[in-house]
């Protein structure tokens, strides 16, 4: 399975500059049928607080639909809807080769740290889809530092998860750092796809990674705009399993419930 992951600068709460910026981005690439597209955490709009401004951006799921059905591919992206008490809903949307929306993750962990809490919705639920031999679990950026969500998504049967993210520089290694850390605990492929440039507040500095199952690096990115580019075989995962089989060692009393 090829990854295509677009890791952008995003501009300020502007979905039409947006939408043509990944818009190029891809087209500048080729995207073979049957890839796995990813966008950043809140592409279209950069990591606002601002839920009446931003939320259920009109253009965006057409956008999506139409990207995903032009490549004939599956597509994560983030999205930001909003709940029915007025909150924001921090989402990664999932859509299907044919543009047919398939399903949506709600990040489980707002940003308490940045008052994501106070003005998003949390998510309740790990979601898992399949794409042929890899069954896919989407989480959000802060999500990543809370390992008791992938091993549950892990127990349920995931061997790849795509994070998508607007990661701050000021905590690249912690990026980095964490997402290794979830490939090798779990034997999972790790897609993490960051956003660059800037927002009014921070600075982003990309380093989009694919991780293997051990841990090693099979793609990764430097701070500029860019496409990030992997060939994934589930086989390297599947062997790896079975190679050296920690996950069956897993004291089930002490995991999440699954």
């Amino acid at each position: 399975m090829q990854i295509i992951g677009c890791q952008m600068n995003i501009d300020w709460e502007a979905p039409g500059l947006n939408l043509r910026r990944a818009d190029q981005l891809f087209s500048n690439t080729t995207v073979p049928s049957n890839s796995l597209l990813v966008l950043p955490e809140m592409f279209a709009t950069g990591f606002s607080m601002n839920v009446g401004r931003i939320a259920n951006a009109p253009q965006v799921p057409p956008f999506l639909s139409t990207l995903s059905s032009r490549y004939h591919s599956t597509l994560i992206a983030g999205y930001v809807g909003q709940a029915a008490d007025g909150r924001g809903c921090n989402q990664a949307l999932i859509y299907s080769p044919q543009g047919v929306r398939l399903g949506a993750y709600q990040k489980i962990h707002p940003f308490s740290f940045a008052g994501e809490d106070k003005v998003y919705e949390p998510g309740r639920s790990v979601q898992i889809f399949e794409l042929g031999e890899f069954r896919i679990c989407p989480f959000i950026c802060y999500d990543l530092r809370f390992p008791e969500i992938f091993r549950t998504a892990t127990l349920r049967g995931a061997n790849t998860f795509v994070v998508i993210a607007n990661w701050p520089a000021p905590r690249t290694e912690h990026w980095t750092a964490l997402l290794r850390a979830r490939a090798i605990e779990n034997q999972a492929f790790v897609i993490g796809l960051n956003r660059t440039g800037s927002d009014p507040k921070l600075e982003y500095s990309g380093r989009s990674v694919v991780f293997g199952p051990q841990g090693e690096v099979l793609c990764e990115l430097d701070n500029k705009e860019g496409i990030l580019q992997a060939d994934l075989d589930i086989e390297s995962v599947t062997r790896w399993r079975a190679r050296f089989p920690a996950l069956a060692d897993i004291h089930h009393a002490f995991t999440p419930e699954s």
